[in-house]
């Protein structure tokens, strides 16, 4: 439990250290084999990037310095309660463990607060709040796009 506080304690450092320069207060650090390999902090505002949350971020900054998108055997540590948009892509690297400050209750009375998202998630589809469909076409004078990736190049014209 150690290691969680001083790796929480990082995040929430990076978390304030971004209200100070008039960001949002979320911090994130990855970790593998016990040192940091990522830091990132929420740039929403300064990037006007929707998706430039502090887990993201960090999760660019691990795979930039560790030269792969696979973070398996990385953990995330985050200053407040990571959004659905987050927990996927962390899970998409490979991240296997994430530790968190900050609970959506905590954040709700400020506005920081994801769990109306993760309710509407928990909905079918067609009971969500973002219309959601699938049509299923193809390109009549192509092959199929993941076949052709899985052959790795585009066939010669």
């Amino acid at each position: 439990m150690g290691d969680d506080q001083s790796f929480l304690r990082e995040a929430l450092e990076l978390a304030r250290a971004n209200i100070e320069t008039g960001g949002r207060p979320f911090g994130a650090v990855v970790v593998r084999d016990g040192e940091i390999v990522g830091r990132g902090v929420n740039e929403i505002l300064a990037t006007h990037d929707p998706t430039a949350h502090a887990e993201l971020m960090a999760i660019r900054d691990s795979s930039r310095k560790l030269g792969t998108a696979n973070l398996s055997g990385c953990a995330v540590y985050a200053s407040g309660h990571p959004c659905p948009m987050c927990l996927a892509a962390m899970r998409l690297a490979g991240v296997r463990e994430v530790t968190y400050a900050y609970t959506n209750e905590d954040g709700a009375p400020f506005g920081l607060s994801t769990a109306e998202v993760y309710a509407d998630l928990a909905k079918p589809f067609s009971e969500q709040s973002m219309k959601i469909r699938h049509v299923p076409i193809r390109l009549d004078s192509a092959p199929d796009l993941y076949g052709v990736w899985k052959r790795g190049q585009l066939p010669s014209t």
